[in-house]
Order: structure tokens, then sequence, then C-alpha cells
């Protein structure tokens, strides 16, 4: 999981045991990448339904915006206890009762009968996510050889930028042409798919040990992971400022480029740094998060030379995409190597910074844009985007190490 990781010189190796390697779990792993494209699916879907939503609630846009907010804060508060609580259990009950979660939640939104009752199971969705992407990487990493970890955790994370590309803006389409009742119906029911499919595909895993917990102060002190945390928070907070304030930013730099449009050519070229990620991780994590950032940041310095260009502005998107498309994958190997045994509780930790970023990025954004104008978010971009880079490169012993 770390470039101190070799990997054997030819696939279907035996190790040392004399016993054959175990088979790489693609098909368990396509299963944790749809439940990844859930689960972004049913937290960014209501963001374009918001006219549908508030005249089928008969409340203001403003308030329908709230079920966003429901459900990151169901994730911030939801994540680090989930995941302290069932550290012992079993993978696979824990996964499918999660995606069980997913189901009674998108259903009970597609039927509910007014604004409370959909904000308070928007907040229990969002704790159910908090528990899955608590869990996911550690349960990917468990199930596969060492040796292609970093691989199998880029699969899982696959869905996430298929749902940017593609299951939001389908889920918006659905909802504005039958209802937005039905998108949610339709989110319910592709889970009630999944579910069946982590039943008779995935295999089970055991939790952690008991004797080996430690408390969560303890894991927090563990060497490095404060370090990825910080850069987390930071790489995090320098994306959602753009990606949130996408359409303010195209409109005042007078682009020839919807949002929509901006947000698909953006998820699609993630979808090339998933893949770039899980071929490399596993050999140059460190080498590959220093490119990343310093990808993304000639993105924003791109962003702020365009000055109305639209070609400038499409490249400088494909390349934010391809930046940021294996973050995911990269910061949560990285917590993953730095704390091992406790990788479970480090990446509950991860999934916090995530949504805190996120939260961040929505006020902290809010003041720009109000304030000195949506042009000069790539420049707040990059900065903190050169900030999280230096912590990369001071994290070389324990966050994100060197090696071969």
């Amino acid at each position: 999981m770390s470039d101190t990781t070799q990997a054997p010189a030819a696939t279907g190796s035996t190790p040392a045991s004399g016993r054959p390697a175990p088979r790489f779990p693609l098909p368990a792993l396509i299963v944790m990448a749809c439940t990844t494209f859930i689960g972004i699916v049913t937290e960014t879907m209501p963001a374009g339904l918001l006219p549908q939503i508030a005249g089928g609630l008969r409340v203001s846009d403003g308030s329908a915006g709230q079920l966003v907010s429901a459900y990151a804060v169901g994730a911030v508060l939801g994540a680090i206890p989930a995941v302290m609580l069932t550290r012992g259990a079993r993978r696979k009950p824990l996964l499918c009762l999660g995606l069980l979660g997913f189901l009674l939640a998108n259903t009970a939104t597609a039927l509910a009968p007014d604004l409370p009752v959909a904000l308070a199971v928007r907040f229990v969705a969002g704790a159910f996510s908090g528990l899955l992407w608590g869990m996911l990487a550690g349960y990917a990493i468990r199930i596969t050889a060492p040796e292609r970890a970093g691989r199998a955790l880029a699969i899982a994370m696959t869905g996430i930028p298929l749902a940017l590309a593609a299951g939001t803006p389908l889920g918006t389409w659905l909802g504005t042409t039958v209802g937005w009742r039905w998108a949610f119906a339709g989110t319910a029911l592709f889970t009630a798919a999944i579910l069946a499919g982590a039943l008779i595909v995935v295999p089970d895993a055991p939790g952690q040990h008991a004797h080996t917990r430690i408390p969560l102060r303890k894991v927090l002190r563990i060497p490095g992971l404060a370090t990825i945390l910080a850069v987390v928070f930071g790489w995090l907070l320098a994306h959602n400022l753009l990606y949130t304030y996408i359409a303010p930013y195209l409109r005042q730099e007078h682009l020839d480029l919807t949002p929509d449009v901006a947000l698909v050519i953006f998820g699609v070229a993630a979808i090339g740094g998933v893949w770039i990620t899980g071929t490399l991780v596993d050999r140059m994590l460190r080498r590959l998060t220093l490119a990343s950032l310093g990808l993304f940041i000639v993105a924003g310095v791109i962003l702020l030379a365009a000055h109305g260009s639209t070609p400038l502005a499409i490249l400088a998107i494909i390349l934010w995409g391809l930046a940021f498309g294996g973050s995911a994958t990269q910061l949560q190997t990285a917590a993953g190597a730095a704390t091992g045994e406790h990788a479970d509780a480090a990446i509950s930790m991860v999934t916090t910074a995530f949504n805190l970023a996120i939260f961040a990025a929505g006020a902290v954004g809010a003041i720009i844009v109000d304030g000195v104008g949506a042009k000069s978010l790539p420049a707040v971009m990059t900065i903190l985007a050169a900030v999280a880079l230096i912590g990369v490169g001071f994290g070389r012993r324990a966050a994100f190490r060197t090696g071969r």
C-alpha cells in the first residue's frame, strides 16, 4: 500500500508459505464500486432537483437545500462513532446493513410527506453513509492480497467519479422527467440490486481483533496520520471550493460552457485519474500523490490564465479531473499504510475530514463569491493545493513514505 511495497515478479506467484496467492476479488470490488456510486448519488441528487423537491414539499429552494446539509451532518457525526462501535464486527453483515439503510432511506425519502420527515430520513441516510465510507476501504484491503491492495481500493472507489459523471445527471434527468420521488425510488431499486449482489459475491472478512483495538486518541497519535488528515482537508477544501461554485465561476468568466457539461467533462477525466491511480498506487504512492497535487495546481493556474477562453478552461477541467480522480484512493491508501491494523478507525477520520472540507468549502466559498467574486476561486484553490503538496513533501517518513 506504500512506496515500500514491491509487487511480485509474476501474476499468480506463490507465497513463501507454499500456498497459492489469493484470487483478485474483482466481482466483490465491483459491488463495492456500486456501493460508492449509490452513496454519492444519494448524497448529491437533491442538489439537482431542488425546484422539484421544493414544489413537492411546499417549501422554499433554500429549505429544500437543507436535505443535502442534513445528509452531510449525519455523515460527519456518524462516521467515527459507527466505525469505532463496529470494529470487531464481521465485514459482510456490516456492508449489507449499510446498503439496507440506504435502501430504506431512499424509499422513505420518496414517500416523505413533508420537509421535517425528509430531513430526519436524510440525516439517518448520512449516518449509514458514514458507516459505509468508514469501512469500505479497509474491507477492500482485507479481501485482497497485500501487494494488490491499492488497485483493489482504486476499483472500489471507481463509483465516485462514475456517480459524478453519470449517476447524478441521470438522477436529475429522471427527477425532472417523471418526478423527484421517482428518482429516489429508482435509487432505492438500484440499491436493492447492489444488496443482492453483495449477498451473493462479496466474501466475508473478520473485524479487528479485540486485543489489537486502541482508543481513538491513540489512533490519532500514530505517526503520519495527522499529516494525512491535514492533507485530506486542504486538498478537499481546494477541490470543493470550485466544484461547489462552478456555476458562478463559469458565468463570471463568460465561458461558453454550462455547469452540467463542465461537470461531465470533469467526471470523465476523473475516471481516467482513477485508472492511473489503480495502476501505480501499489508501487509509487508518494510520487503519485505528489504528481496528482502538482497537476491539480497546474489546472488551477490554467484556470487563472483562461480569462474567458473556453478551450483553456476545458483543458484545465480535464487536468483537474485527472489530478483529483484518484485522490480518495491515494489518501485512504496512505492512511491504511500508516496505521495498519487500525486502518478502519483511521479511514473513518479521513471520511470525517472529507465531509468537514465539504462543509467548509460551502461556507468559505459563499464568502469569496459574494465578496471578491467567483473569478478568484482558482487562486484560492491553487494556494490550498500548494499547502497540501508541502504537507505530502514533509510526510516522507510516516505519512507518504519514500520508497522504490
